[in-house]
C-alpha cells in the first residue's frame, strides 16, 4: 500500500490571521494580530453553539441573524432546485466562516443556501447586529471577514466542478478526494478522512441513494483503493484513486 501522498495532508492552521478585531471590554480596535476566532468571541451577543449531526443550521429565505465560525465538524451548505433536487455547494471545515456574505454585500445571499450539521459541530456565533457595527467601527473587520469568506467560496467552486460528473462513481471518488483534501489525516497505510460518514449522509452529499452508495464503495475496497472502519474512510492512494478514474 502506498502512504500518504503530499498535496492531501489536512489543514490544520489556525483561523485566519489579520487586521485588527474589536476587544470584548472597550469594543474598540484590538491587537494588529487578533484571528477571526479572537473577533468573534469579542463581539456583544457571542456564544458557543453545538448542532447535532443531520440537523439544519439554517434554512434558505430565514433572516440573517447571525455570522458562524465553525470550531469542529463539517457543515453542509446546499441549494435546493424547482426540480426539487439538492446539490452540495460546499462542506465546510474548521475554522470556516459562514453566514456573513449578506453582510458584506448588503443582501440575504447565504440564505440562499440549506446549512446542515453534515456531522456534530461546535460553531462560534455572533449576531449579525453586532458583526455590522464592529465592521463600521474598523473597516480592518470587515477585511478579516473577507479572507475568513475567501476559503469557502474556493470550496464552493470545488464542490460544484465535483458534482458535474455524471457518472455515479467518478462523483463519489471525486467527493473522497475532495474530503481527503479538506479532512484528511495521512497514516502509515494513506489519507484517513477525519470524519464519521454513513453511506446515507455521503448519498445526500452527492445525489445519490445508500444502496448506491454501498454498492460503489464496496467495488473500491474490492478494489483495494479504499478502506472502511467504523465509518471512517481510508484512502490508501488518493493518485491511484484519481488515475483509475480520471
Amino acid at each position: 500500500m502506498v502512504g500518504a501522498q503530499p498535496g492531501f495532508s489536512r489543514y490544520t492552521s489556525s483561523p485566519t490571521t489579520g487586521a485588527a478585531g474589536l476587544s470584548p471590554a472597550a469594543g474598540s480596535p484590538a491587537a494588529s494580530n487578533a484571528t477571526l476566532l479572537d473577533v468573534i468571541r469579542g463581539l456583544s451577543g457571542s456564544t458557543t453553539e453545538t448542532v447535532e449531526r443531520g440537523k439544519t443550521i439554517f434554512f434558505p429565505g430565514d433572516p440573517a441573524e447571525k455570522v458562524y465560525l465553525l470550531r469542529r465538524g463539517a457543515v453542509r451548505l446546499s441549494r435546493v432546485y424547482e426540480s426539487g433536487e439538492e446539490i452540495t455547494v460546499a462542506l465546510l471545515r474548521e475554522n470556516s466562516l459562514f453566514g456573513v456574505l449578506s453582510l458584506l454585500t448588503g443582501q440575504r445571499s447565504d440564505r440562499f443556501y440549506h446549512a446542515v450539521a453534515f456531522t456534530r459541530v461546535e460553531m462560534v456565533t455572533a449576531p449579525a447586529a453586532s458583526v455590522r457595527k464592529a465592521i463600521e467601527l474598523d473597516a480592518s473587520v470587515g477585511l478579516l471577514m473577507l479572507q475568513g469568506l475567501s476559503s469557502r467560496i474556493l470550496q464552493t467552486e470545488t464542490m460544484i466542478e465535483t458534482l458535474t460528473h455524471r457518472d455515479m462513481s467518478s462523483r463519489l471518488v471525486s467527493f473522497l478526494l475532495v474530503l481527503c483534501r479538506d479532512f484528511g489525516v495521512p497514516t502509515s497505510e494513506g489519507i484517513t478522512i477525519d470524519l464519521r460518514l454513513s453511506h446515507q449522509a455521503i448519498a445526500e452529499a452527492i445525489g445519490s441513494t445508500r444502496v448506491t452508495i454501498t454498492r460503489l464503495l464496496g467495488d473500491l475496497r474490492n478494489a483495494g483503493l479504499v478502506q472502511i472502519d467504523r465509518k471512517k474512510i481510508t484512502v490508501f492512494d488518493p493518485l491511484a484513486l484519481a488515475k483509475r478514474f480520471s
